[in-house]
Order: structure tokens, then C-alpha cells, then sequence
């Protein structure tokens, strides 16, 4: 069993899909410390005629102290919602595959969801949904995982019976390499390179929300993700 982690991103960036078919399970981090600073839970980039646009859902912080993700609420106290999709409709209104996808950008910012990470969690389905990932995808909070750092990654490891645990090669450098050895879990490191693909407005920008990318070049982006390659085997030292 090969599992890998990542926080309920807004609108994720192709990377963290990429992570996600490499493994058997992905564990969704909902249960860690919400971040004090500028975050990608709750922003991230889009493309217009200007270049990168920055597209941020405000949530309650004030006087709330620390907050687990799964608790920080979304804040509707003016207009962003219809803001925001307005800046996403003129941005990609000539991109060939919006009409296939407005729909759900259009439930994504009426719902009203009141947390954070409901939100989020609706985006990152619909997108796997699109990129036909089989991966299972579990909630941090449905294992009961409540440690830290290092140690909630090995625990998570062992709570779903994981032998591997996934991590992009320039996160690795931060974990604690000794503690997954002394439990028996092969710490893999993976090579991401951002996918290239036809886009609106002028230069390429990388790593833009997945969005980007499944607008410009719809059911092809699986194949743009992957590269044209196979599925790596779920086995072995490392995955490249």
C-alpha cells in the first residue's frame, strides 16, 4: 500500500493530482493547524490578459486563535463569490472548453458552503472526477490521526497499513527521513515537472490552478498531466 498527503487546497494546482495516481490512497490533511499567513488553502492563481489572477476566498480568523482546517468557517459578507466568478468567466471566455465546466464553477460559488474545507473538497472531486483518477481519497479526520509534523505522517501510514509513503522531492529535505526507517516505511520521493499546454493570454505561467489547464485543453488533460506516460508501478525506491 502506497499512500501519500496533502491539505484541501482552493482550487489545487496539477501537482498534487500528479502525487495522487502515484499512490494507492491519498489522505487529505483536514485536521492541522489552519496557517496565521497567506495561504494556499484559501487562494490561488488563475490566468488573465494581466498574467496571474489571484482569486482568494475570505474565511473568519479574527479572535478565533488557532483553528484546525476543518473548522475555519468561510466569511460572506460582501460580493466575492459573484466577483469571482465574473473574473473567471472574462478571463477564460475564449478558452475551448469553458462551456463544459461552467456549470460547476457556477455551483462552486453559489453554494455557500459554511467551512473551508467542504469547499475545497467539492473542487478537488469534481477536478479527480475530471482526471479519471482511481486513487482512493480518505479524510484525515476519518482516521483519527491527531498527531504532528513527521509523526502524523508515519501514523497516517500506519493507520491505512501503508508500506510507501509519496512526497514531492523538494518537500523531503523537511521530514524527519529516520522516523519513517524506524517504522518500516519507504519514503519515496517524486519528480514533478509542471505540465506544458496551450493557454490564453501571452506566455505560458506554470502551475496555475488545475482549472487552467482543464479549460485550455479539457479531456486531454489527463494526458498532459501524465505526460503520454503509463501508470508508474506503485512499487520500488522511488517514483520518477
Amino acid at each position: 500500500m502506497v499512500v501519500a498527503a496533502n491539505p484541501p487546497y482552493f482550487c489545487p494546482y496539477p501537482g498534487l493530482f500528479y502525487k495522487a495516481r502515484l499512490a494507492d490512497v491519498l489522505v487529505i490533511l483536514d485536521e492541522v493547524q489552519f496557517p496565521r499567513r497567506t495561504t494556499w488553502l484559501s487562494r490561488n492563481r488563475f490566468k488573465n490578459d494581466q498574467g496571474a489572477l489571484w482569486l482568494t476566498v475570505p474565511v473568519w480568523k479574527k479572535g478565533l486563535g488557532l483553528q484546525l482546517i476543518s473548522q475555519v468557517r468561510i466569511c460572506y459578507d460582501d460580493r466575492w463569490p459573484r466577483k469571482h466568478l465574473e473574473s473567471l468567466k472574462v478571463a477564460y471566455k475564449h478558452a475551448p472548453y469553458l462551456d463544459e465546466h461552467v456549470r460547476f464553477l457556477e455551483e462552486m460559488f453559489s453554494a455557500k458552503y459554511e467551512k473551508l474545507a467542504d469547499l475545497n473538497l467539492a473542487i478537488i472531486r469534481y477536478l479527480w472526477s475530471c482526471l479519471k483518477l482511481e486513487t482512493n481519497l480518505v479524510l484525515q479526520s476519518e482516521l483519527a490521526v491527531q498527531s504532528k509534523g513527521t509523526r502524523l505522517l508515519v501514523d497516517i501510514c500506519r493507520a491505512v497499513e501503508a508500506s510507501a509513503f509519496l512526497v514531492l522531492e523538494p518537500v523531503q529535505k523537511h521530514l524527519d527521513q529516520e522516523l519513517f526507517k524506524e517504522n518500516g516505511i519507504d519514503l519515496r520521493p517524486v519528480k514533478y515537472a509542471p505540465p506544458v499546454y496551450p493557454q490564453l493570454w501571452g506566455d505560458f505561467l506554470a502551475n496555475l490552478s488545475t482549472f487552467d489547464m482543464l479549460l485550455n485543453v479539457g479531456p486531454k488533460s489527463p494526458e498532459v498531466l501524465w505526460g503520454g506516460k503509463p501508470l508508474t508501478l506503485k512499487a520500488g525506491p522511488a517514483v520518477v
